[in-house]
Formats: C-alpha cells, sequence, structure tokens
C-alpha cells in the first residue's frame, strides 16, 4: 500500500504591523478593511464620517477625556476687602427681580428691601407711610397752637436752627459709619423712606425750610407756608398714591390727582388760617393780608377807577386769597427745583408765591 504524504496546514496570512517610526503609517492614516455597508458612504460626507470607530486605547483615553463632565469649581468664600461696596445696600439691589412681589404691593417712588420694618409693615409704614404722615401732620398742628399762644416767629427760628444741626450731624455720622447707620435705621426705620437709607433724612430738609421761611418773611406769609407744607404735601402723597394711577401723570412721581388734592387742602387751609385762626387770635404788626387786596394804583389810574373801585374785602378778599394759596401749593409741589427735596421747596416757594401776591395787592 502505497503511503500517504501529509498534506500541510493552510498557511494564515496576516497583514504587516505598521512600524511606529513611519509618520505614514500612523493611527490617523490607518482603515480598517472596508465592508459592504461602506461602499455606500455618499462622497459627499466628510471622511471622519466613513471612518471605523478605532479600538485603539489610546483613542479611548482621548474620547473619554473630551466627554468626561468638568468639576464645578467651589463658591468663592472670600469677601470683599476693607472701602469695596458690596451692592447689599444700594437701591439698585432693593429693586432686583428677587423683590418683584413688594415693587407690585408699593405705590412708594422708594426702593425696597432696605428697612427691615417696613417688609414687616408694608401697608401700615412702606405704602401708606402712616407714622411718616402723622408726624407731617402733626407739625401743623403744633404751628397752629404756638400761634395761638401769641408766639413770636423771630423766638422760633433759633430753635429750629438748634434741632437742626445736630440732626444733620448725626446724619453725617450715619453715613460714615455703616454700623452706627444700621442701628439709625433700626430705631428711627418707621419714619424713614427707604430711598433715605442713603440718602439725607428728609428731617433735615423739614427743619431747613421751616427755618428759613420763618426767618425771612412776614409772620403770616411765615405760617401759612408751614401750614401747607404740613397739610398739603401730605394730602397729595396719600391721595397720589391712591388714585393717581387713574389720572395722568404730571412728572415723576407727580399726578393729577395728587396735585388736585393739594390745591383743595391749600384752599381749605388759607380759609381756616385768615378765615377764623386771624380773627379770632388777633392780627399781628407786619400782617402782609388784613382782610382787603387793592388793584396797584398805577392800573387804577390807567382804568380811570376812583374811590372804592378795585377794593375786595371780606369772604371775597379771603376767597380769593384762598385760591391762591392753593394755586401756589399744588405749584410748588409739582415744581422740581434742582433735584431739591420737597420739604424744603414747598415752604419756600409758596412763601415767595404769597409774598409777592400780597405785595402787589396788598
Amino acid at each position: 500500500m502505497a503511503q500517504q504524504q501529509a498534506i500541510p496546514p493552510t498557511p494564515r496570512v496576516t497583514e504587516p504591523t505598521p512600524a511606529p517610526s513611519d509618520p505614514a503609517n500612523t493611527q490617523e492614516s490607518y482603515f480598517a478593511p472596508i465592508s459592504g455597508t461602506s461602499t455606500k458612504v455618499s462622497a459627499g460626507f466628510d471622511d471622519d464620517r466613513a471612518r471605523a470607530r478605532s479600538r485603539s486605547p489610546k483613542s479611548l483615553i482621548t474620547n473619554t477625556a473630551h466627554t468626561a463632565p468638568q468639576a464645578k469649581k467651589p463658591p468663592s468664600t472670600t469677601s470683599p476687602p476693607n472701602g469695596t461696596s458690596n451692592g447689599h445696600l444700594s437701591p439698585s439691589s432693593a429693586a432686583s427681580s428677587a423683590s418683584a412681589y413688594w415693587r407690585t404691593i408699593s405705590r412708594s417712588p422708594s426702593p425696597l428691601g432696605l428697612i427691615p420694618i417696613h417688609r414687616s409693615f408694608r401697608t401700615f409704614i412702606h405704602r401708606h407711610e402712616i407714622p411718616r404722615k402723622a408726624l407731617h401732620l402733626s407739625i401743623g398742628f403744633f404751628t397752629l397752637n404756638l400761634y395761638s399762644r401769641g408766639v413770636s416767629t423771630q423766638s422760633i427760628h433759633p430753635w429750629l436752627l438748634g434741632a437742626l444741626i445736630p440732626i444733620a450731624s448725626v446724619d453725617y455720622l450715619r453715613h460714615t459709619f455703616p454700623a452706627f447707620n444700621r442701628f439709625y435705621i433700626r430705631v428711627l426705620g418707621a419714619l424713614m423712606r427707604e430711598s433715605e437709607v442713603e440718602g439725607w433724612n428728609g428731617v433735615i430738609w423739614y427743619l431747613l425750610g421751616a427755618w428759613t421761611v420763618l426767618r425771612v418773611l412776614p409772620k403770616d406769609v411765615a405760617v401759612m407756608s408751614v401750614l401747607l407744607l404740613s397739610w398739603c404735601d401730605t394730602a397729595a402723597s396719600t391721595v397720589g398714591r391712591l388714585y393717581g394711577r387713574y389720572t395722568p401723570r404730571i412728572r415723576k412721581g407727580k399726578s393729577v390727582a395728587g396735585s388736585a388734592a393739594a390745591m383743595g387742602v391749600g384752599v381749605l387751609t388759607a380759609g381756616l388760617f385768615w378765615g377764623w385762626a386771624v380773627p379770632r387770635f388777633g392780627f399781628d404788626e407786619g400782617f402782609m393780608f388784613e382782610g382787603v387786596l387793592r388793584v396797584p394804583e398805577v392800573v387804577r389810574e390807567g382804568l380811570g377807577w376812583k374811590g372804592q373801585d378795585g377794593v375786595l374785602g371780606g369772604w371775597a378778599a379771603l376767597g380769593v386769597v384762598s385760591l391762591w394759596s392753593g394755586l401756589v401749593a399744588s405749584a410748588s409741589e409739582v415744581v422740581d427745583l434742582f433735584g431739591w427735596d420737597d420739604n424744603l421747596t414747598i415752604p419756600v416757594l409758596s412763601g415767595i408765591g404769597l409774598w409777592g401776591f400780597f405785595k402787589v395787592f396788598c
């Protein structure tokens, strides 16, 4: 039997491994064998999209590094250096979106969130400013009481100046020392507007306005100017916040409703003072209005009037003076004079308006 020859094994054909030293045969230029589906890739696509995914460990590490989420940086706990403002007490921070709720319920032009008691009693203190308005009104009754007792204006203005200097000094100190400012706000926050946290207190302007008119103007005009500040400004603020949204706006923070309220209260105040208080407690020397109005002599001569022509007295004269006082009070409440506080401009402008009117017709 012939000896059978052994069948040699089938040789294995392997592709040569690319040499690492050859830059042309790097991983970026290596392609896997082309399958049948890969031939269907359109020629318009990028080569990277038709390339088979490499299983090289180096490639896997690179892809993982690109897709791994980056660690978040911890929030900074360092505080700003001394003397750097962090904006916590600024009106802009108080008017942020976090205080949108407070802005919707407020009719106050001042910002929100700076005085804690305004949040606790937002309707009583912030929206309607009841404690502040009560103090405002009380000054008018106190002034009328001093007039009824015959107190001279020359004996009052030194006391006003004596109160103005320390109050202004304390206000300067609270703006210099933040810790003292926080204590000041806790004690007197119910009487403040939040815009006064970083500004001057309204009491300073109130005292300055009252001191100016009592020091310079005749007694009846000075007393009337303080009454208009006390009662007309309060009426304009109250009515303007309640009904100003339903009437045209004259300027920022001033509406027709508030101005009409100031005029109406001004008319009533003048009627009360010159129609009741002055006849009851008597005229003093230096009064400009003594119940009679006269057309200027030059005008009377030009019109040919003689005797009592152009002379108005009694209730008619009181009505004209009351109407003029209301107009002056309303106008001084609306006017923005160099951005000054209305606690200063209202008595000064009202006093000038009344003084000029009486200078011409009395």
